[in-house]
């Protein structure tokens, strides 16, 4: 099937990491998983994904001094596939995986998703485990050299027939459970200078064996992203800081012709709300509302996917309401045209347009101090005159003047006009 046949749209859901790091439980999904399909479902929020390190025993033993704690305990099957930590996942006992907990959030309406390492587990190799179908062992496939510069569970596969059949067997454990996305670590820009690899793209191999990728992915590589992936980070991990807001409008703007039905260049979850709880720094988000506004709005007019980061068991009605505008979460719809019409240090300004006309036009005040933003109806296509507009935010009505849209913005924030003319 091509893959943009069955992922059209930029995919919106919930992901542990943000909130619970590397040692999320269970009951902590099924409990979010809940809220997600209550409370944001109906909005389009479907996905319930499990990030990083589902396999690892006791991830957070020695947090203190490492996030991803060297050489630990891993937990596999006899075919070298990692399988879920059973003293935090109980329902995944005597072999079943996650096929338990994938059935639970299927129940509720939603879709499962798992956080995988591009390779091969290191304990693999050293015990050398037999590959599913085939007469090699892990260690035979395993690229020593090519590995994660943050992580220590993985060794690169090799491009070979039986480093094929590793990743075949991979996937097709994981659709025995029921995986609906698989979210792939280490792939875009390894940033590897070993003689194993090709530099920073040296697991172009394994994106094509795969078929999947994230970030920070390498604008050079775009079409081979588009060819094998769906979505694929554009950034670092991002966190609530605004320095890291603003620096996203730059990549949006080297990404802004790379967004289609089926390819979706990705901004990195939304830390909004309640976060930081397995970090040992539980807190809410320390962006300004101004800031968090200003970061959706981006998101959504820029066709990102959304991955909310928050634990949904606190979620609160002031945050709720950035996830369930219908008319702001409308602008994800691939088919719109989008482009940014201007960016100083200053300001910025996107333009939205649907196939049947309709226009959207997000003012952003770069600076730290409050500051008139305007964009011409020119600039945006449409015949001078007056013409009404909506703020979809506030749904404040008004006609813009002079032949302009106009808006008076805090520190940080933004307006989101819809304009209403004839196409």
């Amino acid at each position: 099937m091509d893959k943009n046949a069955f992922a059209p749209t930029p995919p919106m859901g919930w992901n542990s990491y943000d909130c619970y790091d590397t040692a999320v439980t269970e009951a902590q999904v099924r409990s979010n998983a809940e809220v997600l399909a209550k409370r944001l479902l109906p909005f389009g929020w479907e996905y319930v994904v499990v990030d990083i390190q589902w396999y690892a025993r006791r991830p957070n033993a020695r947090r203190d001094m490492y996030q991803y704690l060297p050489f630990g305990e891993l937990s596999l099957d006899e075919y070298a596939r990692l399988t879920p930590d059973p003293e935090r996942f109980p329902s995944s006992a005597g072999g079943r995986g996650f096929g338990p907990l994938a059935e639970y959030v299927h129940s509720l309406g939603l879709k499962f998703g798992i956080h995988i390492m591009r390779g091969i587990p290191r304990i693999a190799a050293h015990r050398r485990l037999p590959i599913l179908g085939r007469s090699e062992t892990a260690d035979e496939i395993a690229l020593p050299g090519s590995i994660c510069r943050w992580n220590p569970d993985m060794y690169g596969v090799a491009d070979c027939p039986a480093g094929q059949a590793y990743y075949d067997s991979l996937l097709a454990l994981y659709a025995s459970w029921g995986v609906d996305f698989i979210k792939c670590d280490d792939i875009c820009n390894t940033g590897s200078a070993s003689p194993f690899s090709e530099g920073r793209y040296g697991a172009r191999h394994e994106v094509e064996m795969l078929s999947l990728s994230p970030g920070p992915a390498l604008i050079g590589e775009a079409w081979h992203y588009a060819k094998y992936a769906n979505m694929w980070r554009i950034t670092d991990d991002f966190w609530d800081d605004w320095a890291l807001v603003k620096a996203m409008f730059a990549r949006c703007e080297l990404w802004e012709k790379h967004t289609a039905p089926g390819c979706f260049p990705d901004c990195d979850m939304l830390p909004l709300g309640r976060i930081g709880r397995g970090f040992g720094a539980e807190r809410d988000t320390l962006l300004t509302w101004d800031e968090q506004r200003t970061m959706m709005t981006l998101w959504c007019v820029f066709g990102s996917p959304l991955m909310l980061g928050a634990d949904l068991t606190a979620l609160d009605e002031r945050t709720a309401s950035l996830l369930t505008n219908r008319r702001v979460l409308d602008l994800l719809d691939p088919t719109r045209q989008r482009c940014q019409v201007r960016r100083t240090g200053e300001e910025a300004v996107w333009a939205s347009r649907s196939p049947e006309g309709c226009l959207c036009a997000a003012l952003f005040n770069l600076s730290d101090r409050e500051r008139t933003v305007s964009v011409s109806l020119e600039e945006l296509g449409v015949p001078s005159g007056t013409v009404p507009a909506e703020e979809l935010w506030t749904g404040e009505r008004f006609s813009a003047a002079d032949g302009a849209l106009t808006a008076s913005l805090p520190a940080h924030g933004c307006a989101l006009l819809q304009a209403h003319h004839n196409k």
